[in-house]
């Protein structure tokens, strides 16, 4: 119950990278068969397993409850063995980032679960570890669309000491060992508890950057549509400015050319007007000779 998802896939064929990023690629040709995703089916398979040798016999059987035990601890070393194989080898698979969890507090929560219904765990040591492995998962989905919460070093301990704890509690100690077992169960009480405040602090802070992160970008997306609108603004007064500038000036010229073409015909008219009076003139000459 480390918190991170980490059941991995296999079979991309490339040579594997310790402790490397996932790729797309490597998300994309990963393998639901491998050791890692068969290790987590594993655990969910010994979840049914466990409680039925914790309960045979009447459930105080020392020689079953040891085989409880055994069941037990293998479900709890294999969450540890997945884990470690998606992380060095980078291949992850949608199966196993639900199933992984889900096997971690599967077999957490029916050994917490079936202790209590057997009288040797008090029901609210089962309902505190339960409510914040709940309330935990739920408030990773809460904020991944912002971050992601990362296993700290107290989750890990945590983890530790609730398995140390339980499988304690699943073997029938008596005398010393008993006692030894509550002391420790108390240590994984508050452990589960001081994390888990720790993890809601987390939360609240993760959430509270999303969210200036993601006002900050519509501020900035903001500001950048009105810069190109009063662009576009600017070059739309600019193109009017210049179109009317040329608009006059062809008038102008018109204008202009229409008066020297008028102009031309007024001299014309007068040359011809000069040509028929010298006509008439030298008509006029002959006539007195």
């Amino acid at each position: 119950m480390t918190g991170v998802p980490a059941s991995a896939a296999g079979g991309s064929g490339a040579k594997p990278v310790r402790g490397g990023k996932l790729g797309t690629a490597a998300v994309n040709q990963a393998s639901l068969w491998n050791i890692a995703n068969i290790l987590t089916m594993v655990r969910l398979l010994l979840v049914p397993g466990f409680v039925l040798l914790l309960f045979h016999n009447g459930g105080y059987d020392p020689a079953w409850r040891s085989f409880a035990w055994a069941a037990f601890a293998i479900a709890m070393i294999t969450d540890l063995f997945d884990g470690h194989l998606a992380r060095t080898y980078n291949l992850v698979t949608d199966f196993g980032k639900i199933a992984d969890p889900i096997a971690d507090k599967a077999i957490m929560g029916a050994a917490l679960v079936s202790l209590s219904v057997l009288g040797d765990l008090p029901w609210w040591i089962t309902g505190v570890i339960i409510a914040r492995e709940l309330g935990i998962t739920l408030m990773r989905f809460w904020v991944i669309r912002h971050a992601v919460i990362p296993a700290s070093r107290g989750g890990k301990l945590k983890t530790l000491a609730q398995g140390t704890a339980v499988g304690m509690y699943v073997l029938a100690l008596t005398g010393p060992l008993a006692t030894l077992r509550f002391w420790m169960m108390m240590v994984a009480v508050v452990l589960t508890v001081v994390t888990g405040l720790d993890y809601v602090r987390q939360a609240v802070v993760l959430r509270r950057k999303g969210l200036a992160a993601e006002r900050a970008a519509a501020a900035e997306r903001a500001a950048e549509a009105t810069e190109e609108a009063l662009q576009a603004a600017a070059g739309t007064r600019l193109g009017g400015t210049v179109e009317g500038t040329v608009g006059a000036g062809s008038t102008a010229g018109a204008v202009a050319g229409a008066t020297d073409v008028r102009g031309g015909t007024t001299d014309v008219r007068g040359g011809v007007t000069d040509v028929r009076g010298t006509a008439e003139a030298r008509d006029a000459a002959e006539a007195e000779r």
